[in-house]
C-alpha cells in the first residue's frame, strides 16, 4: 500500500504533464460559436469543448456570439490574442457564402484560417409529404408539369440553400418562385406544412424528420449517395452535377495565430475528433462524418475553393440580400 502511495504523485504529476504539453496556452480556451444557445452548431461546438478540455488539461468555455451572419463572431475572435486561447466553431457557409451578399467587415480569405476539420453538412433535396413526387425526377417533371405554381424555400437569401434552387431553376427549364427564410426552421415549417412543397436544406437540420415522413427525401444535393440513404440517387446522376453543395463543421483561428501553435492545435483537435464518444455524439448532430484527413493547407485551399465558386454564384444568378 505504501508503494502504491508513493506513486500516486508520481502518475499524477506524469498526467498534468501531459496536459501541460498539450494545452494551448496558460489561459481558459474560449470557443466562440456564431450562433444561439441550443442551436445545432452550438450542440457540436460543445461536444467539442468537454472532449477538448480534458485533452488539454484547461477549462474550455463556449460562448455564443450571434447575429450579422456570423460576423459578430468572427470579429469578436479576430479582436483577442492570436495565442489560442480563443477559437471559433462554425460551419463553412459564414466565410464562404455570407461575405458575399452582405458586408461582414473581415476579410475570410484573409483573416481566418482553418485549424481542424470535423464534420461535414451535405444538402438534402426535400419535400412537403404530399408533393406528389417520390423523388427528384418526379419532383422535376411535376414542376415542369405546372408551371407557374411551385415555389421553393431556402434557409436564407444568399445561400448555397438559394443557390441549388436557381441552378435547378435553370439547368431543368423550371419556374419555381424562391421564398427566402431566416433560417432552416421555419423555411422547414412551411414544407412540413404543405405551404411551400420543395428545399433544399442541410442534413443537419432535415435528416430528424425524414424517418417520421414529416418531410420527403427527393434527391442527395452532394456528389456521392449518402451511407444513411444508399438507395437515394444525387443529383449529379439526374443530370445536375452542379447541384453539389456541403459545408463543412470545423475549428478556426485568426490568420495571425503562429504556425507552431496552429500545429499543436490541429493534433490535438484531430485526436478528439478521432474518439468514438466524439463520433457517436456527432451522429445526434445530424451531421456526417468526415474519413479523409485533410492538412491545414488543404484546408485553407478547399476554403477558396468554395468561396470562389460561390461568388462565381451569385453574379452568374445576381443574388442578393434584398
Amino acid at each position: 500500500m505504501k508503494r502504491i502511495a508513493s506513486l500516486l504523485p508520481i502518475a499524477l504529476a506524469a498526467a498534468l504533464q501531459a496536459g501541460s504539453a498539450l494545452a494551448f496556452s496558460d489561459k481558459p480556451v474560449k470557443l466562440i460559436v456564431p450562433a444561439p444557445p441550443g442551436g445545432t452548431i452550438d450542440v457540436f461546438a460543445r461536444i467539442i469543448s468537454d472532449q477538448l478540455a480534458q485533452e488539454i488539461k484547461q477549462p474550455v468555455i463556449v460562448e455564443n456570439r450571434p447575429g450579422a451572419g456570423g460576423a459578430i463572431a468572427v470579429k469578436y475572435m479576430l479582436a483577442q490574442p492570436a495565442d489560442g486561447s480563443t477559437l471559433l466553431v462554425t460551419v463553412t457557409n459564414i466565410l464562404t457564402e455570407v461575405p458575399h451578399v452582405l458586408k461582414v467587415g473581415f476579410d475570410p480569405m484573409k483573416d481566418v484560417k482553418p485549424v481542424a476539420q470535423m464534420a461535414r453538412s451535405v444538402m438534402l433535396f426535400v419535400a412537403s409529404p404530399q408533393f406528389p413526387a417520390r423523388d427528384a425526377r418526379e419532383a422535376i417533371a411535376y414542376v415542369k408539369a405546372n408551371p407557374g405554381k411551385i415555389s421553393f424555400a431556402s434557409y436564407s437569401q444568399g445561400t448555397a440553400s438559394q443557390y441549388a434552387g436557381a441552378i435547378l431553376n435553370r439547368k431543368a427549364q423550371l419556374d419555381m418562385e424562391h421564398v427566402a427564410f431566416p433560417g432552416s426552421a421555419p423555411a422547414l415549417a412551411q414544407v412540413m406544412g404543405n405551404q411551400i412543397p420543395l428545399m433544399f436544406d442541410g442534413s443537419v437540420t432535415s435528416k430528424p424528420l425524414i424517418p417520421s415522413g414529416k418531410i420527403k427525401l427527393l434527391g442527395v444535393a452532394y456528389k456521392s449517395r449518402l451511407p444513411d440513404y444508399p438507395n437515394v440517387p444525387t443529383m449529379a446522376e439526374l443530370g445536375y452535377p452542379e447541384i453539389d453543395f456541403s459545408n463543412w463543421a470545423g475549428v478556426f483561428a485568426s490568420a495571425s495565430t503562429p504556425r507552431p501553435l496552429m500545429e499543436k492545435m490541429y493534433t490535438v483537435l484531430a485526436r478528439v475528433n478521432a474518439l468514438p464518444a466524439v463520433r457517436e455524439r456527432y451522429a445526434g448532430t445530424g451531421f456526417e462524418m468526415i474519413q479523409e484527413k485533410r492538412t491545414q493547407e488543404q484546408l485553407a485551399a478547399d476554403l477558396r475553393a468554395e468561396f470562389e465558386r460561390n461568388a462565381e454564384i451569385v453574379k452568374t444568378f445576381g443574388i442578393k440580400l434584398n
